[in-house]
C-alpha cells in the first residue's frame, strides 16, 4: 500500500547555500513513494524531484542527498542528551536547484532561488510531464521511460540529431542498443523519405553488430553495406575512395610509413608524377624512355638495372621479347651496348637504331595495354617499381634507403587491393551505409574510417561552404570510437595517429556548420580525445566503472549534475543517464530493448550453449 497525501508540505527550507538547499522533513514524509489523485508519486529519495512553493513559483530541485540531525542535541553535549526523547531525530535532505514552473512550463533560470521557510512538496505527475516536455511544435522520438517515475522521455529530433553525441557504458551496458534503437526511432517516423532525399548516415562498425538483415528497421533498399574482408582472397565487398583522397602524399606518407628524411621525399615526388600521368599512352611512353635511358647509360648502370626493367615488365605480363633479343644478340663495344637480330643491329652503343624500333614499340604498346586494363592500385604499384629503378638505377646508395620502402607499398597496396576501389569521381553511396570491419586487419582499420570520414566531410564542406543555408546533412556513426580516436600515444612519434587525430578533431569542431554531425559510441570515453570529447553536445551515459572514465566524464559534461554523476558506476543494464544540451535536465532512463531487431552484441549464455546437442 502507498500512503495517500493531500499535497500538504513534506517539509521545509531550512538552510541555502548558492544552488543547494537543506529540507527539513517532517515525521510522516519519509515513504518511498505516495499515492495522490490516482498518481503514484516519488517521495523525496536521493535523485527525485522536489518542488519547493514560493508563492506562485514552483522551483524544481531534486535530491541529492539525505542524513539525519538530531534537533534536541544541536551542541553535542552528553549533558544535554536527548536522542531517545520523542521527536528527537529528524531527517534533512538536500535539494538541488534545477529551474522553475511558471505558467505551467518549466524553464531553466536563475532569477529564483529557493528562500528559508519555502514549503517543499513531492513533484505532481503534471509537473513531471512539463520538466520533461519539450516543445508542442517539436518533432520528437522516444527511446524509453524514466527509470523512477516511469515518465516517457521524448527527445527533440532537432537538438540530438543536429548535434554531436556521446555514447559510453562498458561491455553489456547496453550501448550498441541504444544507438541502434536511437536511429531505429529516427528512421520510423513518418517522413522517413523526406529524412533520406536530404540526409545520408554512415556507420563505422568495428565488431560487425549491425550487418543483419533489418537492422535499423530498414530494408535492403534504403541500406548499403560493405562487410570488408583481408582475411580471405575474393570476399568481401570494395569501399570506393576518390582518387584524389587514397593518393594523397600525406596520407600514403603515414600509411607506408616513409621515413622523413629519404623516403617522404621520394614518395611524394612519386605520387605527384603518379597524378601527372593522364593516359596509359603517357606511362607506356614514359617508361619506356626510361629503358632507352638505361640502354643509353649502360656503362653507368649496367645489365642488373636493365634486368631489373624487364623483369617489373614481366611482372605485369607486358611483352619482352625485345629483352629476350637483347640477351641472345648483346655484345659490349668500347663499354656501350650493342645488340643484333639476325645479324641486323638494332642497338648501336646505346642507341636504338630504326632496325630496332619494332621490337620496342611492341613493348610499348603492350605496356600501354596492360596499363590501361590494370584497376588503379595495381597501376599505381607498376609506377612506383619504375619509378624506384629510375631514382635507383644510377645510386646504390639511394636503393639502400628507398627499397625498403618499395616493399612495404607493394605489402600495403597488395592487401588494400581487396578493400578499396579507387574512383575518379565521388562515388553513389546509399541512404544508410555500413561498413563493417570485423574481418579487417588493423592497417585496413585505421585507415578505412578516416579516409571515408574526410571524403565525405570535404564534399559536403565544399557543397554547404557555397551555398546560402545547409539544405542537405551527413552523420557519421562509429561504434567502438576508441579503436580510432585513442589519444594515448599522440605528439610521441605516431605521425599516422596524429594525422588521423587532426581529421576527426576538425571534424567534430567545424563539422556542425556544415551539416556535419558525428555519434561516437565507445566502452572507454577516457581513452578517446579530450578535444573531441569536450566538442560533444548530447550525451548516453550507460555503466562505467573505470576511475579514469569517471573522472574525464566530470571535466567534460557540465550538464552532469553531481547527484548523476554518482549513479553511473551503479547502472543497470540498459539504464542511462540522458544529458547536454537538448535536456533541460538530465534524465535516468531505462532505454527499451527491441525483442527481435537488435544488433548482434547479445551476451552468450554458457549453460544456453553447453546444454546443445552435438
Amino acid at each position: 500500500m502507498y500512503p495517500m497525501i493531500d499535497m500538504d508540505s513534506l517539509g521545509v527550507i531550512v538552510s541555502v547555500d548558492g544552488d543547494v538547499s537543506q529540507v527539513g522533513m517532517y515525521n510522516f514524509a519519509n515513504d518511498a513513494t505516495f499515492l495522490w489523485k490516482g498518481d503514484i508519486l516519488i517521495g523525496p529519495k536521493v535523485g527525485a524531484f522536489m518542488t519547493i512553493h514560493q508563492n506562485d513559483i514552483k522551483i524544481i530541485a531534486t535530491v541529492i542527498s539525505e542524513k539525519v540531525m538530531d534537533q534536541q542535541n544541536t551542541v553535542k553535549s552528553t549533558q544535554f542528551d536527548n536522542r531517545y526523547s520523542k521527536d528527537s531525530i529528524n531527517r534533512i535532505i538536500s535539494l538541488k536547484t534545477q529551474g522553475v514552473i511558471d505558467h505551467g512550463k518549466f524553464m531553466l533560470t536563475s532569477e529564483y532561488v529557493p528562500m528559508v521557510g519555502n514549503e517543499v512538496t513531492v513533484t505532481s505527475r503534471t509537473d513531471l510531464e512539463s520538466i520533461y516536455d519539450v516543445t508542442e511544435d517539436e518533432v520528437t522520438i522516444s527511446i524509453g521511460k524514466s527509470v523512477r517515475e516511469g515518465q516517457e522521455i521524448d527527445l527533440s529530433v532537432n537538438k540530438f540529431f543536429g548535434s554531436h553525441i556521446g555514447i559510453f557504458g562498458n561491455t553489456g551496458s547496453g550501448k550498441s542498443n541504444t544507438l541502434h534503437k536511437l536511429y531505429m526511432e529516427l528512421f520510423k517516423l513518418r517522413n522517413r523519405y523526406n529524412i533520406f532525399a536530404h540526409s545520408s548516415f554512415y556507420i563505422i562498425d568495428f565488431n560487425g553488430e549491425y550487418m543483419q538483415p533489418g537492422q535499423f528497421g530498414l530494408s535492403n533498399k534504403d541500406v548499403r553495406k560493405f562487410e570488408v574482408n583481408t582475411r580471405q582472397e575474393g570476399k568481401g565487398d570494395k569501399i570506393p575512395v576518390v582518387r584524389e583522397y587514397f593518393f594523397d602524399p600525406d596520407i600514403l606518407s603515414i600509411l607506408f610509413s616513409a621515413r622523413p628524411g629519404t623516403q617522404v621525399p621520394f614518395l611524394r615526388s612519386a605520387v605527384n608524377k603518379f597524378l601527372g600521368i593522364g593516359t596509359a599512352e603517357e606511362f607506356a611512353r614514359l617508361e619506356v624512355g626510361l629503358l632507352n635511358k638505361i640502354i643509353h647509360d649502360f656503362k653507368v648502370v649496367n645489365f642488373e638495372s636493365l634486368d631489373a626493367w624487364f623483369k617489373i615488365a614481366e611482372k605485369y605480363n607486358v611483352d619482352i621479347t625485345f629483352f629476350d633479343l637483347i640477351k641472345s644478340g648483346m655484345k659490349i663495344e668500347y663499354a656501350q651496348l650493342t645488340v643484333y637480330s639476325n645479324n641486323n643491329k638494332i642497338i648501336d652503343q646505346g642507341n636504338i637504331i630504326d632496325s630496332g624500333t619494332d621490337e620496342i614499340n611492341n613493348t610499348q604498346n603492350s605496356l600501354e595495354t596492360v596499363y590501361n586494363k590494370s584497376n588503379e592500385l595495381s597501376k599505381f604499384m607498376m609506377f612506383m617499381e619504375f619509378q624506384t629503378l629510375h631514382d635507383t638505377a644510377w645510386t646504390s646508395y639511394k636503393s639502400d634507403y628507398i627499397n625498403p620502402l618499395l616493399k612495404r607499398v607493394e605489402t600495403t597496396v597488395t592487401s588494400l587491393k581487396r578493400v578499396i576501389k579507387i574512383t575518379s569521381d565521388f562515388p553513389s553511396f546509399g541512404h544508410v551505409n555500413i561498413i563493417s570491419l570485423v574481418h579487417a586487419n588493423q592497417d585496413v582499420k585505421r585507415l578505412i574510417p578516416m579516409i571515408v570520414s574526410k571524403m565525405v566531410y570535404d564534399k559536403q564542406k565544399s557543397e554547404i561552404s557555397s551555398e546560402e543555408k545547409v539544405d542537405q546533412t551527413i552523420h557519421l556513426i562509429i561504434d567502438e570510437a576508441h579503436n580510432i580516436l585513442n589519444s594515448e600515444n599522440r605528439h610521441n612519434g605516431d605521425s599516422w595517429q596524429d594525422y588521423r587525430l587532426s581529421v576527426f578533431e576538425e571534424i567534430i569542431k567545424e563539422g556542425r556548420k556544415f551539416g556535419f554531425f558525428l555519434t561516437l559510441a565507445s566502452q572507454r570515453p577516457a581513452d578517446i580525445s579530450p578535444t573531441i570529447i569536450s566538442q560533444i553536445h548530447n550525451f548516453f551515459v550507460h555503466r562505467l566503472v573505470n576511475e579514469n572514465d569517471l573522472k574525464m566524464l566530470a571535466n567534460t559534461m557540465p550538464t552532469l549534475d553531481k547527484s548523476s554523476y554518482s549513479q553511473i558506476s551503479g547502472l543497470g543494464q540498459g539504464e542511462a543517464i540522458i544529458t547536454g544540451n537538448a535536456m533541460k535536465v538530465p534524465a535516468l532512463v531505462k532505454v527499451d530493448k527491441e525483442k527481435i531487431i537488435r544488433p548482434k552484441s547479445d551476451d552468450v549464455v554458457l549453460t544456453d550453449l553447453w546444454r546443445k546437442d552435438n
